[in-house]
């Protein structure tokens, strides 16, 4: 499984890029106004700082102007995906500039018919959003099981990038309906590695250690 950190914070990316677990990263008009930095300008230090994948979301609504923004954002760099929302105008401007050969993330994805047009329409990326499907009281797990079984059935090539991750237990429940990328906040990738035991078991061996007076170095 690819992990995206869901993130315009150029300090947490840095950080974590560092780690090697980062493999793409996803913004949205949200993310970077929280930022409060042009959206070239941070869109653009992203890319350098991550090889992987970088979507970038579209601000308009109607297809012509998605397609003019989309090429915009995708001449920022080359690993730019731009990110379009799961709508008629949405997958349009996705059939457009997938057939352009740009990278398109479609977004905002709550049903499997949806993932459906998605790939048909040529998206590199769809986006089911687990998290907001749980908050209204159904299954985001089920979403992305079902979306699996149809990419596979027909052989499609669009990656399912599980969204609105709240959780570790989104990203290994993610992992094992067979979800191809899981993009999450900072603070949920950090807490991938945490576990009271491993504290306990470190906090042990390190005492012990303590206790044999020798160094390694």
């Amino acid at each position: 499984m690819k992990f995206f950190v869901d993130t315009a914070e150029i300090d947490e990316i840095r950080a974590l890029a560092a780690t090697g677990m980062v493999d793409g990263v996803t913004t949205n008009p949200s993310l970077i106004a929280r930022s409060g930095r042009d959206i070239a300008e941070v869109t653009k230090e992203i890319c350098d700082l991550v090889p992987g994948p970088v979507s970038a979301e579209v601000a308009a609504t109607e297809a012509e102007q998605m397609i003019a923004e989309g090429r915009k954002l995708a001449g920022i760099a080359d690993n730019i995906a731009v990110k379009v929302p799961l709508t008629w105008d949405g997958l349009r401007a996705c059939k457009t500039l997938s057939d352009e050969g740009r990278m398109v993330n479609v977004t905002l994805c709550f049903s499997a018919p949806q993932a459906l047009l998605a790939a048909k329409a040529g998206a590199s990326f769809v986006s089911p959003f687990i998290g907001r499907l749980d908050d209204a009281g159904l299954d985001g797990m089920e979403l992305i099981a079902d979306i699996r079984q149809i990419f596979d059935n027909y052989h499609f090539e669009t990656e399912i990038l599980a969204a609105s991750i709240r959780t570790v237990n989104h990203v290994k429940d993610a992992a094992k309906m067979g979800a191809d990328v899981a993009t999450m906040p900072p603070a949920t990738l950090r807490a991938l590695a945490s576990h009271p035991l491993t504290d306990k078991g470190l906090a042990a061996f390190l005492a012990d250690w303590a206790k044999t007076g020798q160094s390694i170095l």
